[in-house]
């Protein structure tokens, strides 16, 4: 495994059991529900089902991200026992928290001039992320050292592909991504929103496409256009989707009938508390590796 530790925000959106198995360590963000504080401990505290009816029920979200102390704390009992660090951190597309992790990495290099400590904007969020963070787990495990897998990962980061649709724009509609009237017209109309991240890691409204048959259809569609190598594909695919299995499940099942070399089956995890309380329930995402996103 090499003597580095490799190192992400719960906001991968991977299963805690996903994240010991890889040996990959996570630093928890912070939510409010309901005016009461939470990690966001991958569903330990509160499992999604309950945070998606809590919320359709009129409970307020809140989030807050990775503090400076919390980064300190998390690399410095690694640097204490002699391991250096390569930590991935969410989008500073949709996050400040990695303005957090280089501050506190700048602090910790004068106590620990001889270690290195990396710190990467993933440009990527919820399983997306954490697609990025099993590749660079599956290199560190082949023998990739960390100066190499540093530059790996921001070379080909953004050739990772996160493609969502909602068929709910309530919650966008509360957090103003989308305007009152629009959400109106677009909820009496079936619309359901298709979006991508950016090369700049933010979110970014790409169509409107009118009933879920047909963004279903229009999301694997997608990564047919963007995938490395087209239907031969032969990576990992990822899904996430908030208190929509039956949706994700469908996604998955396409692309695995269109996909036929993919590495795996299409593996489905629940968005996570911090991402989900910004798009509440009702939205399906998936990742692949594919061409360099540029616009």
């Amino acid at each position: 495994m090499g003597d580095y530790v490799l190192s992400c925000c719960s906001t991968a959106d991977l299963s805690k059991e996903r994240f010991e198995k890889r040996q990959i360590q996570y630093v928890c963000f912070h939510f409010e529900l309901g005016g009461k504080e939470y990690l966001d401990d991958l569903g330990a505290s509160v499992p999604p089902e309950e945070l998606y009816r809590r919320m359709i029920a009129g409970e307020d979200t809140k989030t807050s991200q990775v503090s400076v102390g919390d980064y300190e704390a998390l690399f410095e009992k690694n640097l204490k026992d002699g391991k250096d660090i390569l930590h991935v951190t969410l989008s500073s597309g949709i996050s400040g928290t990695y303005n957090s992790a280089c501050v506190a990495r700048d602090e910790l290099k004068e106590r620990y001039p001889d270690r290195k400590i990396y710190v990467v904007d993933s440009l990527a969020a919820s399983s997306g992320y954490g697609l990025l963070m099993e590749t660079l787990a599956d290199l560190r495990d082949s023998g990739m050292g960390i100066d190499e897998l540093y530059r790996w990962a921001e070379e080909n980061k953004l050739k990772l592909h996160h493609w969502f649709f909602s068929t709910d724009l309530t919650f966008f509609i509360k957090g103003g991504r989308v305007s009152k009237t629009a959400g109106f017209i677009g909820s009496v109309m079936n619309i359901c929103p298709l979006l991508n991240v950016d090369f700049g890691g933010k979110l970014i409204p790409r169509e409107k496409i009118r009933t879920k048959k047909k963004v279903i259809a229009r999301i694997v569609e997608q990564m047919e256009i963007n995938a490395q190598d087209g239907l031969d594909y032969s990576g990992k695919c990822f899904l996430s989707h908030s208190l929509c299995r039956e949706d994700a499940d469908t996604v998955a099942a396409l692309v695995e009938e269109k996909f036929k070399k993919l590495n795996g089956k299409v593996e489905i995890f629940p968005i996570g508390a911090t991402i989900g309380s910004h798009t509440g329930p009702g939205t399906v995402a998936l990742f692949f590796w594919g061409n360099k996103r540029e616009n």
